[in-house]
């Protein structure tokens, strides 16, 4: 079985979130997140998280990628349960025992999007239209597997269309968020 683990690449992750997740954690969509708030309402991190973030559930930091690792039946079922517990302590979940068919259809999602070779990468660009979030999801694979891989050093993108999205890192150098 594989899951999505957050990977921090670069610093990049602790200035444009409001919550970087810790590299390593086990790793959904997060989509849920904003179920409940108007995406145009977001600004700075907020905004950057749902556009293109991954939720590491064990601190809901965020990430921009997450790699693809094998993992065990354990690992998943600890994935679950830290999950089932976020949902009650910080969703409004009423108890663990609602949480968890919540928790374990997110793991499952995210294991799905692992049909990939361990060790690539994923992206995510989400949208809201129409009343809806709409996500798509990119597997990234390194440009020379002779050098070691460089956070802006990928070629191919597949699975989705290509997000336009500008981001302005001389301004989020200087501590200004859009």
């Amino acid at each position: 079985m594989k899951l999505l683990r957050t990977i921090r690449a670069d610093p990049s992750d602790t200035f444009v979130f409001e919550r970087a997740a810790e590299p390593g954690e086990w790793a959904v969509s997060g989509a849920f997140a904003f179920a409940r708030i108007d995406p145009a309402t977001l600004v700075g991190g907020a905004r950057a998280a749902f556009r293109a973030g991954f939720l590491g559930i064990a601190s809901l930091g965020w990430s921009t990628l997450a790699q693809i690792v094998e993992a065990s039946e354990t690992d998943r079922a600890e994935a679950v349960e830290t999950l089932a517990k976020r949902l009650v302590e910080s969703f409004g979940a009423p108890d663990l025992r609602t949480a968890r068919p919540a928790a374990e259809e997110e793991v499952a999602f995210a294991a799905s999007l692992c049909d990939h070779p361990t060790g690539m990468l994923a992206a995510v660009s989400r949208r809201y239209e129409n009343g809806s979030i709409h996500e798509a999801f990119r597997s990234l694979h390194p440009a020379n597997r002779l050098k070691p891989a460089r956070a802006f050093d990928f070629t191919a993108m597949t699975d989705a269309e290509e997000a336009a999205e500008e981001v302005d890192l001389a301004g989020l150098a200087k501590g200004e968020r859009r």
